[in-house]
């Protein structure tokens, strides 16, 4: 049985987001932390050294591999901002038209500033994620 590798640590996300050096990425990180605190009425925390993840749940794939990891979160790398929209087997497409410039990956959304988006609909989005990570992940 094969795990998950990235797990939650006890370092702060707020400790975190102050040590990006890029400010555009900084102050957007602020603002992920906030809008998805409000979206989520969870607590974020680190999972892994430069992940910011909120909520939790256990996966159980065919294969035998099981592990827990974050309902949703968001990470400030150098190249953009990621934000992790569970649990990636939903078509989005509708939602993502009219969400503004962004590149997508399989379960991941790339965002190079939060100016280039619409905040109402990546806040819709995210919601989405959650709702559809609430069907197949129960809380």
């Amino acid at each position: 049985m094969s795990e998950n590798k990235t797990k939650p640590t006890e370092q702060s996300p707020e400790d975190f987001i102050a040590s990006v050096e890029h400010a555009t990425r900084r102050a957007d990180a602020q603002t992920l932390l906030d809008l998805m605190r409000k979206i989520t009425g969870w607590d974020a925390r680190m999972w892994g050294p430069a992940i910011i993840g909120f909520g939790e749940y256990h996966y159980k794939y065919e294969s035998g591999r099981e592990g827990d990891f974050m309902r949703t979160g968001f990470s400030p790398r150098k190249a953009n901002m990621v934000v992790y929209i569970m649990p990636g087997y939903t078509d989005f497409s509708e939602i993502l038209g009219r969400l503004g410039k962004h590149k997508l990956g399989k379960s991941c959304l790339y965002i190079n500033k939060l100016a280039d988006v619409d905040m109402g609909v990546l806040e819709e989005l995210i919601r989405a994620g959650l709702d559809d990570m609430e069907k197949k992940y129960p809380l």
